[in-house]
């Protein structure tokens, strides 16, 4: 029996079919994945169950009545409930008072910790409401979300790519806890870019492509690789890793310790490691571990001491990212709009942002756009950028396309050194192979690649090296072959690492 039903739900924004025609069920205590590449339609299709979007046409019917929430509230006090990917959270309050902000009337203050204990220890969610939200782990501050929407009592639960910032551990707990609400009758909509996760854990899955159901499928009966088929239309190739023979020392890290200049974020403490010519050193972590901090020390956007970053040999610590980008080091941080791209500025005028020297885009002080053009439109071909034209500002783009934009830039410069952050978060399978495979091929062509990331998959895939940033301190790199799944999760943490 249906819990939600949607019917020919379409919502068209200025030249975009976001969603055409849409419809499936969602049944009583069921886990039903909403599966799509980048710019499929899922989240304009959520947000219109939330209340956040209106549709053009099309119904929703909800415990068999209509259904067409005008705001979020109107959507919560039906009893739908959802934890969007990135948190609304304010790191300053604690637990309990973040959680109260997001109730219509919140109880007074010590019957509302009473509450959060009861539910947090029923579900297996453990959480002190007195802490402050900006000392949690993000998992610990996933789960001041999650326990936010239970407080609702939902009765259907939206989750957007729950498991990107968990390691393998915290991923268990939250599959038993989903799995428990499953049990007690809540129905829980549930999309992820990670389809082992949807075989484990989801009993039906809908397959949007370019806003339209193309399928439906039990996903314990298919393979991750035959549900991304699914979602591209098209047979996938996976990115393949050869062992090269490792050339001279490219990045030579030593003895760099940097306090953070966030008050919430880590500093980091004494990292050492050698990147090779032909490598691929991954790096993962539990976000807040110090990443970021990491990412802007060696791009040169915070200065370290002179001899604690090199090179091909020569100490870089006190140059910043302009002359650091002379010498063969790019970078792709995490915040792709307004820390990779500036929002506001086309995708021409975004390349001119990092590759106005290494693609010689001007000349005694005058740009040359029409050559800026012509490398915007070559990263976007390549990288199947999905876009009107290079024109169109960086904010216009769907996050997984901004991403392959990003890093389509930086990788098409031939970097010497190239340091990413997250190379494929939020993007579908065919963009992340795709970006994956271009990462192989620059270590394959003599360059160094250093990939901070969390999707320990991704790492495993294409690492020949491998270390763990926990607390702000690296792990001893080791090499990646023969490595688990289970060892990783132990170091991130905080497990053995001096």
């Amino acid at each position: 029996m249906s819990l939600i039903s949607l019917q020919n739900l379409t919502k068209t924004y200025p030249g975009v079919i976001a969603n055409d025609a849409v419809s499936f069920d969602i049944d009583h205590a069921e886990i039903h994945a909403l599966l799509g590449e980048n710019g499929a339609g899922k989240s304009t299709l959520v947000k219109m169950i939330y209340g956040l979007v209106k549709p053009d046409s099309g119904t929703i019917t909800f415990q068999d009545k209509p259904f067409a929430p005008r705001e979020p509230r109107a959507a919560r006090k039906a009893g739908v409930a959802m934890v969007f990917q990135h948190f609304s959270l304010f790191e300053a309050l604690s637990v309990a008072e973040n959680i109260a902000l997001g109730m219509e009337k919140p109880p007074k203050p010590a019957i509302l910790s009473d509450q959060i204990r009861e539910v947090s220890v029923k579900y297996g969610l453990t959480l002190d409401p007195e802490r402050l939200v900006g000392d949690l782990s993000v998992g610990e501050r996933q789960r001041v979300e999650i326990i936010r929407c239970l407080l609702q009592e939902p009765k259907l639960f939206i989750m957007d790519e729950p498991t990107s910032v968990l390691t393998p551990q915290e991923v268990q707990t939250l599959f038993e806890t989903l799995r428990r609400l499953r049990d007690e009758g809540t129905s829980i909509l549930y999309i992820s870019h990670k389809l082992e996760e949807i075989k484990q854990l989801c009993q039906r899955a809908t397959v949007l492509r370019g806003g339209k159901v193309v399928a439906t499928c039990t996903p314990s009966a298919e393979t991750a690789k035959s549900m991304a088929e699914m979602m591209v239309g098209t047979k996938l190739t996976t990115p393949q890793k050869i062992k090269p023979e490792f050339g001279q020392p490219l990045l030579r890290v030593q003895n760099l310790s940097v306090k953070s200049a966030d008050p919430f974020g880590t500093s980091l403490v004494d990292i050492n490691f050698t990147l090779r010519a032909g490598e691929i050193m991954g790096i993962a972590g539990v976000a807040g571990n110090g990443q970021d901090e990491l990412m802007l020390a060696l791009s040169g956007e915070i200065r370290t001491p002179p001899a604690s970053v090199q090179i091909e040999g020569g100490f870089v610590g006190q140059l910043g990212p302009a002359k650091r980008r002379q010498r063969g080091l790019l970078s792709a941080p995490e915040e792709r709009l307004g820390h990779a791209a500036a929002p506001d500025m086309t995708l021409t005028e975004n390349v001119l942002l990092s590759a106005y020297h290494r693609q010689n885009l001007g000349r005694r002080g005058f740009i040359d756009f029409a050559r800026a053009q012509i490398f915007a439109q070559g990263v976007i071909k390549r990288f199947d950028v999905r876009t009107p034209s290079a024109e169109n500002s960086a904010k216009s783009l769907s996050g997984g396309n901004l991403q392959k934009f990003v890093v389509g830039r930086e990788v098409m410069q031939n970097p010497r050194v190239f340091v990413v952050n997250q190379p494929t978060w939020g993007v579908d399978a065919a963009a992340a192979a795709a970006i994956r495979q271009s990462l192989l091929e620059l270590a394959m062509a003599g360059a160094g690649v250093l990939v901070i990331s969390q999707d320990l998959d991704e790492l495993m895939e294409v690492s020949h090296s491998f270390a763990v940033l926990s607390e702000g301190r690296l792990s001893p790199p080791r090499d990646a072959e023969g490595i688990t799944v289970e060892e990783i999760g132990l170091l991130m943490g905080g497990a053995e690492i001096a």
